[in-house]
């Protein structure tokens, strides 16, 4: 039992210690009133806007097909590079029975209208040439000939097309292959052989089978904040810090401001562009993170304090901050000063001080005492 008490007695001799140790390093730079002296340093400042969003092809498409049925083949994977024109996907139609039945009776249908009409047009020719029939139903005869003849190809077009997938004659070859628009990298592939297709029509938004995008044009789509937009103009200088890249310097230019607001989560907030500079050091993909400073202003080699330090009066007109006092007991005195630019965190000093100058710092009010 003696042995422990004494245990416990060095426990607490060793934790009085170390208290008064973490007392005296805390206010080693203070005097007895608790005021701490904070000199008067040269630095740099930026006042800045900052921008959130993330790292976005320019140029970004959607491929959709305009044919409905069945993905037989997939001729990309994601991260392959395609051209203008290359074959992306093959669709194989997959009709429903009456689509069938109907494409048949319109077969029947263009195909008796078409024989009456052929009748119709040589026996019209047999009475012309014996001068009996006027030209102007010769002429009716033949149109309504052509059109039935026109109508019949249709619709035998329209059977292997939705048969087949492909109809082939009239000098080319119309299938049902997708083909990339443009040329880019596959970014999304959306679907697999045997998933089915919506075609895209001018009622529906049809079915997204891939996206491709031109990644050698990347620029960085965010929002910023409706207080700063003002201070804002096209071509201000900008700083990106990309969370997946913290030690890489990527720069760029603001290229656009959008002219109206957007609301979220009860902010309202503007959109912005920028251009990035290229920087063969730094590879950039698509969806990366950022934050963006744009540089309103900007000050080298001036005098600079906590901004903490700054008393305001009149408004903001009149601005003060305490020097230490003559004597050792005496009151710090307040001494006028010209602001200038400000972060946020430190001012820029204008006149009133000079280079390692000591301000007063005043410890926090107890808002309990």
């Amino acid at each position: 039992m003696g042995r422990i008490l004494k245990i416990l007695a060095v426990l607490v001799v060793i934790a009085g210690l170390g208290g008064a140790g973490y007392a005296w390093f805390k206010n080693r730079d203070s005097d007895e009133n608790g005021f701490k002296l904070i000199a008067v340093e040269r630095g740099a400042i930026t006042e800045k806007a900052v921008a959130i969003g993330q790292i976005e092809p320019r140029l970004e498409f959607k491929v959709k097909s305009k044919i409905p049925g069945i993905v037989k083949r997939c001729a990309v994977e994601v991260g392959d590079l395609v051209k203008a024109g290359d074959a992306l996907f093959e669709i194989v139609p997959d009709p429903t029975p009456s689509e069938l039945v109907e494409a048949q009776r319109r077969i029947d249908a263009a195909q008796s209208a078409f024989t009456r009409a052929e009748a119709d047009w040589k026996r019209t020719q047999e009475l012309d040439k014996e001068g009996i029939t006027p030209a102007d139903q010769v002429d009716i005869k033949r149109e309504a000939f052509e059109l039935t003849k026109i109508e019949l190809a249709s619709a035998r077009d329209n059977l292997e097309l939705i048969r087949k997938g492909r109809i082939a004659g009239r000098g080319r070859s119309m299938e049902s292959v997708i083909r990339a628009p443009a040329a880019g990298i596959v970014l999304v592939r959306n679907v697999d052989p045997g998933d089915p297709v919506v075609p895209l029509t001018s009622f529906q938004a049809g079915t997204e089978l891939a996206t491709v995008a031109d990644m050698s044009d990347l620029i960085f789509r965010g929002t910023v904040d409706e207080i700063d937009v003002g201070k804002l103009a096209v071509g201000v200088e900008a700083r990106l810090k990309i969370g997946a890249l913290p030690g890489s310097v990527v720069t760029g230019r603001l290229t656009r401001i959008a002219p109206q607001a957007k609301e979220e989560e009860g902010a309202r907030l503007f959109d912005v562009e920028i251009e990035i500079e290229p920087n063969d050091e730094v590879m950039l993909r698509a969806g990366y993170s950022a934050n963006a400073d744009l540089v309103i202003r900007e000050k080298q080699d001036i005098l600079l304090i906590p901004e903490r330090l700054v008393l305001f009066e009149d408004e903001g007109a009149t601005t003060f901050v305490e020097l230490p006092g003559e004597g050792d007991d005496a009151e710090p005195r307040k001494v006028e000063i010209e602001a200038g630019l400000s972060d946020g965190l430190n001012i820029e000093v204008v006149s009133g001080l000079a280079e390692g100058d000591e301000v007063v710092q005043r410890p926090p009010r107890d808002i309990f005492g």
